[in-house]
């Protein structure tokens, strides 16, 4: 569990429009309770599946398994303090964009985050 803890709900990058993926990491048993939601953003991914590569290994390194929930993106304006999550992943689906707001509502508490599922 405290591998579990130690993985941050939230790593976006701090300015533009980029796409973003929500994970489900957990500990691989069965216990429903024993997983954590997280948000994985970046303007260094051309496709969803990039981001996807890069976090599983560190996810595994911990002892610890991932498994992509959906994609979309994520326009951070932070002179505005603005989120807005939109779109959806080709390879992936819609990731519950509600569920990423909630988590960057937790990490951004002074932004305005507001989500949609407009395509853009």
């Amino acid at each position: 569990m405290a591998a579990l803890e130690s993985v941050a709900e939230v790593q976006i990058d701090p300015e533009g429009v980029f796409k973003y993926i929500l994970l489900r990491v957990s500990s691989g048993n069965s216990d429903p309770e024993q997983h954590r939601d997280i948000v994985r953003g970046t303007k260094s991914a051309e496709f969803h599946n990039h981001i996807f590569d890069k976090v599983n290994p560190e996810i595994q390194a911990l002892g610890l398994e991932c498994k992509c929930l959906g994609g979309g993106k994520i326009e951070h304006n932070n002179k505005d303090k603005k989120i807005r999550i939109f779109g959806e992943s080709t390879g992936y689906g819609k990731a519950d964009h509600s569920v990423t707001a909630e988590k960057l509502k937790k990490a951004y508490s002074d932004y305005e985050v507001t989500w949609s599922d407009d395509k853009k």
